[in-house]
């Protein structure tokens, strides 16, 4: 009976040992349950955040659960994926966008190394550059903290319907120790949530004070656009209108409506954008009806003038220097060419500012998206190189405030947040330079390498 009870004693421990191997294994991350786009989109479909279990080291628990409640109380399409070094970088943007089917904007941290994409529909592709910019170099906390904190300011769109009360991080940590974690993190994140709410009341206040400002350009553009109308005198009925006079007069006034709409409803100064482009298109219909009635061929749809969009659609291209800038060819109305031809300035669109009447491209970022409405797709960056406007899109936190009023930022299509599926341009996410090299780093902003 003693021999087998010392036995017994003996193989105490062994058995013990056995035991906790078995429990590790069975609680421990599953190294390849990271490895497929898959399974990193199927968590993203759950949260905004996700940490691959190879790379727990960069990002903690609770700082990835402190992300993906900013990014949640924001609703706002923001993906972050934090992959180990050696994570596979061809196609990556691509393939994750394709598999998580929700259009927003991806950033990935990769090792030291960090890049972003985003749907055009949420983030213009110069607004991703920015901010991918300005974080360039950050040790990854800060790195991942401070690009979410500038692209939740700027991002359009919503968060998807699909996030709810999963784990950001998708690294198989158990229930419990969940629970544990998030009770010592409590008193922190209750700090960083008042610190956030606040900078959201700050940022609110700002959008309101700028929209207000702008409120008083677009009033004026309004105004004048009515009084365009009042002035054509054209009637429906009268000898010689045929049906399509009519409807360029019945979509000059569907415009000036619409515009007036927009901007009862306008509640930041991205809104703005619809308002401006209404009163675009409104003035080329007059434009269509003027040529119309006057038995002239059809004028081509060229961008407003550039000196002052009140003086309806250019009608030719003329060069101009900025005070300070370079030579560029912007598009002018016939009375601006002639004024430029005879050595004379242009009429300018000036408005206020704090230091007095000044060119609405010196007048500051907030007329960024009033301008875009004008002059979309793409057109102003180039025409407002070297003033002051022109150098605040260039700018990483021009970017992060109104980048969504100019450029490349388009309003149809698949808003953020949206299942889109496969359904996306992969323009904005694919190659940009060949080679395979993943982005950032060093190098070039702009060059963010093939396929990542």
């Amino acid at each position: 009976m003693k021999a087998v009870s010392r036995t017994r004693t003996r193989s105490l421990p062994g058995l013990l040992l056995a035991l906790l191997v078995i429990a590790l294994t069975a609680f421990a991350p599953q190294a390849t349950a990271a490895t497929g786009v898959s399974t990193i989109a199927a968590a993203l479909r759950k949260s905004p955040v996700y940490v691959d279990p190879a790379a727990a080291a960069q990002l903690s628990t609770a700082e990835a659960d402190t992300l993906a409640r900013q990014i949640k109380d924001a609703n706002k399409p923001l993906f972050i994926a934090v992959l180990p070094a050696g994570y596979p970088t061809a196609n990556l943007f691509t393939d994750l966008r394709t598999a998580t089917g929700v259009t927003g904007l991806y950033a990935v941290r990769l090792g030291d190394r960090f890049d972003a994409r985003a749907d055009s529909s949420v983030l213009s592709r110069t607004g991703v550059q920015n901010l991918v910019t300005s974080v360039q170099g950050e040790p990854v906390t800060t790195q991942l903290t401070d690009f979410t904190d500038r692209a939740l300011t700027n991002l359009g769109g919503k968060a998807p319907a699909t996030w709810g009360g999963g784990d950001s991080g998708g690294s198989g940590v158990s229930s419990t120790a969940l629970i544990t974690i998030g009770a010592v993190v409590v008193a922190g994140g209750a700090g960083a949530y008042a610190l956030t709410r606040r900078n959201r009341r700050r940022r609110e206040e700002e959008q309101q004070a700028a929209l207000d400002r702008l409120r008083v350009v677009v009033d004026e553009d309004i105004t004048a656009f009515g009084e365009e109308l009042d002035r054509l005198e054209f009637h429906p009925a009268e000898p010689g209108a045929d049906d399509a006079m009519r409807a360029d007069y019945e979509r000059a006034l569907n415009a000036y409506d619409q515009a007036k709409q927009y901007m009862a409803d306008a509640r930041r100064p991205e809104d703005v954008r619809a308002v401006t482009q209404a009163l675009e298109d409104g003035r080329f219909s007059l434009a269509q009806l003027a040529a119309r009635r006057e038995g002239r061929p059809l004028p081509e749809r060229r961008p407003p003038c550039f000196f002052d969009p009140r003086h309806g659609p250019s009608v030719t291209d003329a060069t101009w220097t900025p005070a300070g800038g370079s030579p560029r060819e912007v598009p002018v109305c016939a009375a601006d060419a002639t004024r430029l031809a005879d050595g004379r300035d242009p009429a300018i669109r000036e408005v206020d500012t704090d230091q007095g009447r000044r060119p609405y491209w010196d007048a500051g970022p907030a007329y960024g998206p009033w301008a875009g409405g004008y002059f979309g797709g793409g057109v102003l960056p180039g025409l407002l190189i070297g003033t002051a406007l022109g150098g605040w899109m260039s700018a990483p936190a021009y970017g992060a405030d109104y980048g969504t009023g100019y450029g490349d930022f388009q309003t149809g299509g698949y808003q953020g947040g949206d299942l889109s599926g496969a359904d996306f341009d992969p323009g904005d996410f694919g190659d940009f330079g060949g080679g395979g090299d993943f982005g950032g780093g060093g190098g070039d902003s702009g060059d963010f390498g093939g396929g990542f």
